[in-house]
């Protein structure tokens, strides 16, 4: 491989000590910052990045309330849990894991969620405001993305961006949040998926490119342009293995490159951390 490596971890790691150092600045005003977390049932994948949250709290300083619901809960019993982290002073952001199993409406309880509080960017308010070009809260994946791109000197002005996948959590805001005009960003975004018939082609133009599909090795050497930075924010597993977009191909041809492990995943959670400590502040008007 010839790629440089876009190195989350290592940036993430900085991201955490700049969190840590505004806890401490809010905690010298009697504030604790506090961090919501609610998991119905025991999905692995779930339980596994709850996990990790909690631990990037504890090492920030931020205190975690979990709620572990059982899979067999009522819409109206877990409605009743997010009405009441709406409501709880201690918690100044918070979020519900998802997926939620079946038969429980994840559209009305991420709509139940108070937007002052939502973590990851995605109630509609707050995606609203994205649209509109005034984003308070950002979607943590996007976000990270952006953030790894502009530390290691890559900006998307008036560059030509891919994006593979239009999900919500990644695909969809990152496209919005790439063409704003706002530092590090303005560029021209194209976004393919499964009904594009050539996606190979609109890859090969774009000088940064970014996998979101979901689907292991999805984008290969061929179709990117050489020298281009490529992201893989995408995963599946392969039992516990987890895969990424990119097929090992990329990395001989792109001029940088996210790892498989340490790319992607760590910003989001440092990204995640950074906006419970903004929303902290803004509770108090900080």
């Amino acid at each position: 491989m010839t790629a440089r490596i876009l190195d989350g971890e290592a940036l993430a790691a900085r991201i955490r000590k700049e969190v840590a150092s505004r806890v401490e600045q809010l905690e010298a005003h009697g504030v604790t910052p506090g961090l919501g977390t609610v998991l119905v049932g025991d999905h692995p994948p779930s339980r596994r990045y709850v996990d990790m949250k909690h631990a990037d709290c504890a090492e920030v300083g931020i205190t975690s309330i979990h709620r572990h619901l059982p899979a067999d809960i009522s819409q109206d019993d877990l409605l009743g849990v997010v009405v009441g982290l709406n409501a709880d002073p201690a918690v100044h952001a918070y979020l519900v894991q998802l997926p939620l199993p079946a038969g429980l409406d994840e559209e009305e309880i991420l709509l139940a969620v108070d937007p002052a509080k939502d973590v990851d960017g995605l109630h509609p308010v707050n995606l609203g405001k994205l649209v509109m070009g005034n984003p308070t809260v950002l979607p943590c994946t996007p976000a990270g993305i952006l953030e790894l791109l502009r530390d290691n000197g890559i900006s998307l002005d008036g560059k030509d961006v891919a994006i593979v996948g239009r999900g919500l959590t990644i695909g969809r805001p990152l496209a919005l949040l790439a063409a704003l005009k706002r530092p590090g960003c303005n560029a021209a975004v194209t976004v393919v998926h499964t009904g594009v018939p050539d996606m190979a082609a609109h890859l090969y133009r774009a000088d940064v490119v970014v996998a979101a599909a979901g689907q292991a090795g999805l984008v290969t050497g061929d179709m990117i342009k050489p020298g281009a930075a490529v992201v893989g924010a995408g995963v599946s597993f392969e039992g516990k293995r987890l895969l990424s977009d990119l097929d090992d191909s990329v990395g001989d041809v792109a001029g940088w490159i996210t790892p498989r492990i340490g790319g992607v995943g760590p910003m989001t959670r440092a990204m995640l951390l950074r906006n419970a400590i903004e929303a902290a502040e803004r509770s108090v008007g900080g």
